[in-house]
């Protein structure tokens, strides 16, 4: 029975978004129980093709992600993939009718990590951001106002300032393990051996701006999604608080993380506000 199919390629994603990231796992259970799943499709779907091109060292990923993304445009094009997380992301991209073109630049942006290893201009720095984090955004925006395109449009901006909010505090906290590990480094301008603080307080400056833009937008979304996404948001801004306080040095040298202590206690704190309308 395909529903059973269909049943099996979603406890894949969920199974896929617990295992692989316990803080936005965390986030997506806060959202309405009738949109989690899409989420959790869409974070698998993305996981996987970051997957490809950050960590199987050991095998061609280019032509993994070839074959990956040829799976990715039959699923779309024909409802259905024996890859289980493809075939419950399809499910999302037409119930929602996210536009192709999203998808499509996130595949391009996962190509530039096989072979670009780094970003000198603000162009070429903008256009992976938007690929690699902002359409991720704008696809959950499609979920979360259930295809309403009028609210998506009002939405947009504020989604996109917050997929780069969160991608940039990424970047600047795995410095080590891009820089390391992958030989990659995201940020223009920027001396990853020689972080200062200068460097490090601007580019803390520009999330703190996509943040703010972010959270306009947090206050205009349903009632389903917006403390799911507040509460990432929350996390979000405690790591950057951290990595703020944290001396350059010692962001070249080390990862910043927040223990699960701390995050069961900012859940706690995000719902008596969400609770008392505060947010």
């Amino acid at each position: 029975m395909k529903a059973l199919f269909d049943s099996v390629s979603y406890r894949c994603s969920q199974l896929v978004t617990r295992q692989y990231s316990t803080s936005f796992s965390l986030a997506t259970r806060m959202l309405a129980g009738s949109i989690r799943q899409d989420i959790y499709n869409i974070y698998g779907f993305v996981r996987f093709a970051d997957e490809i091109v950050d960590s199987f060292h050991d095998y061609e990923k280019e032509d993994l992600l070839d074959r990956f993304e040829d799976d990715l445009e039959h699923a779309l094009t024909h409802h259905i993939s024996l890859n289980p997380i493809l075939n419950s992301f399809q499910q999302t991209y037409h119930r929602y009718a996210i536009p192709h073109h999203l998808v499509a630049a996130f595949m391009k942006s996962m190509r530039m990590d096989l072979h670009k290893k780094e970003y000198r201009t603000e162009e070429e720095y903008r256009e992976y951001i938007y690929g690699s984090a902002d359409v991720v955004g704008l696809m959950c925006l499609c979920v979360f106002v259930n295809g309403d395109r009028e609210r998506y449009e009002q939405l947009k901006e504020s989604a996109m300032a917050l997929g780069s909010a969160f991608q940039k505090v990424n970047f600047l906290r795995d410095l080590k393990a891009d820089y390391d590990g992958l030989e990659r480094t995201y940020f223009p301008n920027t001396n990853l051996l020689e972080l200062d603080e200068i460097s490090k307080a601007k580019i803390v400056a520009e999330i703190e701006e996509d943040f703010r833009k972010g959270y306009e937008g947090i206050l205009e979304l349903p009632g389903e999604s917006k403390f799911g996404v507040y509460m990432a948001y929350r996390y979000y801004t405690k790591l950057l608080n951290k990595l703020r306080r944290l001396p350059s040095v010692e962001i070249r040298n080390s990862r910043v993380r927040v223990p699960n202590y701390q995050k069961v206690g900012l859940l706690a704190r995000s719902y008596v506000r969400y609770r008392l309308n505060l947010v």
